[in-house]
């Protein structure tokens, strides 16, 4: 199937006469190795560096790692980090098509565990090797950009949205369109339904939230919206932090079910890949990469939501005093990540 393979280097198939002209080997490439359980030439399917595997070739490499076990994860050389695998022996060949998995389990407790002190590019890294495109980042216009910086960097064709409440402030809209061309990318913008939200200003204006809480407007801004993106979402990324919000976010796992948009139908996969990070860590990626950031933390606004309902803060403040100041801290959650009050009741 892939011919005489020199040791050593990694060598192109449709190149080289070893697969010349044969569009099936492109971008596959074959490596001669001999370990405890293969000798031979080695089958491999590559991720470079800014990209990631089709969605058909991570099922085929699952269903391959599901019934052989036999997987090797290896940076090859310095362009290509590369997933590879050989044939199933002759038992697993037999096995009916039917009772083939299509995907591995995710054990997310032992993953969560496993990765509880790795960088954020190495949950990243998993989030994509599990997901691939279906993968979605969260985008607020605030500090989390460092997470948007460092998907777009695994993979150019990472997809992100956000949620346009209407109430933003003109800096976090201008801020949204900046790192759309900053990094060329679609920024895909979820806006409240208005058979909701009319009745509601109708009804109770649009100050609402100082008399009777949050909740509700942003139950109709925020939850609904994102209620209806994750509905045929597998797995989402989020910028949540543990030193956010000392009060609901100090126990954040790195990977988790979430529990406030699964269903008993489908269960939504969330990864936190920032959660170990401090404010002052995210601050210095931002400044030594010179990536963007919203000019209203130029401005002493730390924690950035809704216009009404954000405020600088001052010196040795909390940042999340200056979000939702005439409730309680316990709880200061819009609902996004409702999934943390759930926990720590």
């Amino acid at each position: 199937m892939v011919g005489n393979v020199p040791r050593g280097r990694p060598q192109r198939l449709d190149s080289g006469g070893l697969g010349k002209g044969n569009p099936d080997l492109r971008n596959q490439y074959a490596l001669q190795v001999e370990t405890g359980y293969f000798h031979g030439p080695l089958l491999i399917h590559v991720e470079k560096k800014g990209g990631t595997l089709s969605a058909t070739q991570r099922r085929r490499n699952a269903a391959l790692i599901a019934e052989t076990h036999y997987i090797c994860e290896q940076r090859l050389f310095s362009d290509i980090t590369a997933l590879c695998y050989h044939p199933p022996p002759q038992s697993a060949q037999r096995r009916s098509k039917e009772s083939r998995p299509m995907s591995p389990s995710i054990d997310v407790a032992e993953l969560a565990a496993a990765y509880a002190t790795k960088s954020p590019q190495d949950i990243l890294k998993l989030a994509f090797d599990l997901f691939g495109d279906e993968l979605w980042i969260s985008f607020s216009g605030a500090e989390d950009v460092v997470l948007v910086d460092m998907a777009w960097k695994l993979n150019k064709n990472v997809k992100v949205f956000s949620l346009d409440t209407g109430r933003l402030h003109s800096e976090t809209y201008r801020f949204i369109e900046q790192v759309r061309d900053h990094y060329g990318i679609a920024i895909e913008i979820m806006t409240p339904d208005p058979a909701l939200l009319e009745p509601l200003v109708k009804e109770k204006g649009l100050f609402s939230f100082y008399r009777d809480g949050h909740s509700e407007c942003c139950g109709i801004r925020k939850i609904e919206p994102l209620r209806r993106k994750l509905v045929g979402v597998r797995a989402w990324a989020t910028g949540q932090r543990r030193d956010q919000s000392p009060g609901t976010r100090s126990q954040v796992a790195v990977l988790e079910i979430d529990s406030a948009f699964s269903t008993t139908e489908r269960t939504l996969y969330k990864f936190n890949p920032l959660a170990q990070m401090t404010s002052e860590e995210v601050w210095g990626y931002i400044r030594m990469l010179e990536i963007p950031y919203n000019s209203l933390h130029e401005r002493g606004f730390i924690s950035i939501g809704c216009e009404p309902c954000t405020r600088p803060v001052l010196p040795n403040q909390h940042e999340r005093e200056g979000r939702w100041w005439w409730e309680e801290a316990t709880h200061k959650e819009c609902g996004l990540h409702a999934g943390n009050l759930i926990a720590k009741q």
